[in-house]
């Protein structure tokens, strides 16, 4: 899938990474817990979170992924977003609570991939 599908399915605004809209990405996960994602989730391409500090961006960046969606209304500060920046990655930002963005994307395709513990 698109990053610009996701953007387009949830209603989300570019934070930044515009130029990268066009990248494909095979999974998700959704989470608040970074320790989760570093322990159980490998090989994800898009993060879908409510954390809004630095962590996110690094964690994301060790997993190789290629966007990040802020959920429930949450919007990072200008230094996340720069690192991001500085990172390639690709922020959006949604009003969507993350059940229902995980559920949509889910629905239209994009699915977990494996979790190996």
């Amino acid at each position: 899938m698109k990053i610009q599908k996701i953007k387009e399915l949830l209603d989300a605004r570019v934070l930044c990474g515009e130029e990268n809209l066009e990248g494909e990405v095979h999974s998700a996960c959704g989470c608040d817990m970074m320790s989760d994602v570093l322990a159980y989730v490998k090989d994800q391409a898009v993060l879908l979170t409510g954390l809004c500090n630095p962590q996110v961006v690094r964690t994301a960046m060790m997993m190789d992924m290629r966007c990040i969606v802020f959920v429930r209304g949450k919007m990072p500060t200008e230094d996340v977003i720069e690192l991001a920046r500085d990172a390639g990655i690709v922020i959006l930002a949604t009003d969507t609570r993350m059940y229902v963005a995980c559920g949509v994307l889910y629905a239209q395709g994009l699915h977990g991939g494996e979790c190996h513990k």
